[in-house]
Parts: C-alpha cells; structure tokens; sequence
C-alpha cells in the first residue's frame, strides 16, 4: 500500500482528474513571491505535508492574510513533529471561503463486500465525530460505477441545498471515476468547500493506493520520501532490521525510564507493554525480538538495546509467552553474551533481571542465563511457562518502581 498526501494529489495527480482544486504554490518562496500570492488570494492555509492525520487538530494548519505572518508559520511548521514525523516540505493553498463543507470517503466496505461511499454535509472534521442521523453510506456496483442520480438522491436524503445538489453530483461522478481508474483502495476528500457563489473546491485530499492493482502501478506517480523523526537507539536497530528477515527486530521508543524490556511474540509483547504501562513500570521502548531469530542476528540486537539504555534502567525485563519454534537456548545465550559484552566495555552492571519464558529448549536456556547473571552478580527472578506473562509484567513493573523511588536523592 502506498499513501498519497494532498500535496502529492495536487502536483501530481490534481490535472489527470476532473475534480476543482484551489491553487497552491510550494516552498521555498521569496517575499515579493509570498506577497503576490496573498494579494492574489487575500488569504493562504499554509500545511505542512506530513503522512499523518488530524494536522487540524495538532494546530498544523494556518490561515494567513500577511507574508509576515506567514513565513512565521512556515518556519514553525517545517520543525514540528506530528505522531514521530517531521513534514517533508511546507506548502500554501488559495483560502476557500466556505458556506458548506462537504465530506466524502469511498472504501471497501465489509458491510456490503465490496466498495461504498460515504457523504456527510458536516464536513471538515473526523468522520467518527459525525453523528449517524448526519452521514449517509451507501454501496457502489463497481461495473456500473457511481451515477448523478444515485449521488443527487443520498444528497437530497442529507437536505442539501437544492441549488448545490446537480453540481456536487457531477463532483461526486468524476471523484468516483477518479477513483476507479488510479488503482485505490481508499480515497477520501475532507472537506469540499462551497463558497457563497456556489463553486466547489476539494481542499485537502488523501488517499492509498493497491500496489497489486495495474492500474495504480501505471500512475507513473512518484512518491516522495517522508523523514521520521526517529531516535539514534531506533535508527541503529531500524538498519539491523532490514539487513536480513530471519526473525523479528522490531522496537519503537516510548520514553519511559525504568523497565528495559527484551520482549518475545508479537500480541504477547503489545500486552506486555500495556501491563508495564498500566502498572506503572515506565518502559523504555516497545519489542519484538521473536520469529526464531538467529544467535548472531540477537546477540546485536541486545547490545543495541544494552549500549543505549543498560546504564540508565532501573530492571531488564526478558519475557514472552510460550514459544513454538523459537529455540529458548539460542536467545538466552544471545542476551547473556551481548549482557557479558556490556559489561565488559562499561563496567559492572547493577540491577535486578526478571525472566518469563517458555517453549523449545526452556530448562536449557534458563540455566545458561542463569549461569550468566550469576558471574556477573546480577540479582534475577525467573518465572516459568506456566506462569501469565500480564502477572510477570506486573511484578516487574513494581519493583522497578520501587527500584526507581530509591534511586532519588
């Protein structure tokens, strides 16, 4: 699946379709150039483009009259994160003024096996926000595609203005064609406005398109790179990651500052994080290390993990449910080794590990790492199989605050 974010529709996409779009200009722009615009347009909504949602709401979308103001806002959009993404660029639309918006969304629908589209006149906010009695879904045959009668009976339904309901039709045909021949899945224009005069604009635009459909792949669109604003600890495994597939090296930073977790089994992981959260056990990231990953291929992941959080831990939580085909003595030794390495190019560890493991080779992977903590003068606690990974994480998670209280001066 692909993205595609407004700026990209309106550079790329906007001319092959028939649907009105406002004008935009791209940064950077110099003053004379900001300025011409603004008296062109009388106003601007400056956005960043960013593949994420709710910019609204993050205050990530301006409407400005002055190039003062404006570059102001550029400045400050081109440095703020949204959900851990930086904006690839900052770009400014013509300001609609509205009397209606518009809402508009066509998916696949389970409801009715196949695609739908979704009309709202209260547009400009989340779908989910919008009453039922307020929405209309209706399915779309996806060989007799979306007609104007069909589009103007589901708008006369919602009382639309009966001035605005044969030409919002025609919109809502060439936004269902559009569609239909660019390979989506998933298209979705929120708001459209209408002015006073009754013109209508699609003014902010999203969409993902089925990499599997020919259609999509004969765009010929190019996609532009979107940075992440990612950590050092998250790049370093992020490039570990994806220098082979055998096994899963997955993490996502959380900020917390006590529980460095270690963890194994995908869902198990999710509910373990949750635990630790709820309990109080700050972790300091999110992780998946199962899927029977290589000795070599753990070990690095683990000294990843130790080199930029060891020292700052107050407990190293190892813990997963009841494996399959993950060897439990491959992994121990992994985290034993990369434990021992540590401490070797650091200095002597201080502090307690909690163990909760189960699956092939169990009792021989726990009298490795045993045997490991042990020469290191580790303090551990080992849970076996048959004990619930949700009561582990709980345990941990008070003794890792308890841990914490006593570090404080």
């Amino acid at each position: 699946m692909q993205e595609i974010a407004e700026l990209t529709f309106l550079e790329q996409l906007a001319k092959r379709s028939k649907l009105p779009v406002p004008e935009h200009a791209v940064i950077p722009l110099d003053r004379k150039t900001l300025k011409s615009l603004l008296d062109s347009w009388g106003k601007a909504v400056i956005k960043p483009d960013i593949l994420a949602g709710k910019r609204g709401k993050a205050g990530l979308v301006k409407v400005v009259e002055n190039p003062v103001r404006a570059q102001q806002e550029i400045n400050r959009l081109l440095n703020t994160e949204i959900g851990g993404k930086m904006p690839r660029t900052v770009y400014l639309t013509r300001f609609i003024p509205a009397e209606l918006e518009i809402y508009t969304a066509i998916t696949y629908n389970s409801s009715f096996l196949g695609l739908s589209l979704t009309i709202s006149l209260k547009g400009g906010m989340a779908i989910e926000a919008v009453e039922e009695k307020d929405k209309r879904t209706i399915p779309v045959d996806v060989y007799q595609g979306l007609d104007a009668y069909q589009a103007s009976q589901v708008l006369s339904d919602l009382q639309c203005p009966k001035k605005l309901i044969s030409p919002f039709s025609r919109c809502l045909v060439d936004f269902w064609d559009f569609f239909i021949t660019s390979g989506m899945r998933m298209c979705e224009i929120n708001p459209w406005r209408v002015t006073p005069a009754g013109d209508i604009f699609a003014c902010d635009f999203k969409a993902t398109l089925d990499d599997s459909n020919f259609k999509a792949r004969n765009l010929a669109v190019t996609f532009p790179e979107y940075p992440e604003n990612i950590t050092p600890f998250e790049e370093e495994m992020k490039e570990l990651a994806a220098s082979s597939y055998q096994g899963q090296l997955h993490v996502s930073d959380l900020g917390g500052e006590w529980v460095l977790p270690i963890l194994f089994g995908g869902g198990a992981s999710t509910i373990i994080i949750e635990t630790l959260v709820n309990s109080g056990g700050s972790p300091i990231f999110l992780s998946d290390f199962g899927g029977n990953p290589t000795y070599d291929r753990l070990r690095q992941a683990a000294a990843v993990c130790f080199k930029h959080y060891l020292k700052k831990a107050a407990l190293l939580l190892i813990l997963g449910g009841k494996a399959n085909n993950t060897l439990i003595d491959v992994t121990f030794q992994a985290i034993g080794d990369a434990l021992v390495q540590e401490a070797a190019e650091s200095g002597p560890l201080c502090l307690p590990v909690v163990i909760g493991r189960g699956g092939p080779r169990l009792a021989k992977g726990m009298t490795m790492i045993k045997e490991t903590l042990e020469t290191l003068h580790l303090p551990y606690v080992i849970f076996g199989y048959d004990t619930p990974v949700t009561l582990v994480a709980e345990y941990a998670a008070r003794l890792a605050k308890a841990l914490a209280h006593l570090r404080k001066p």
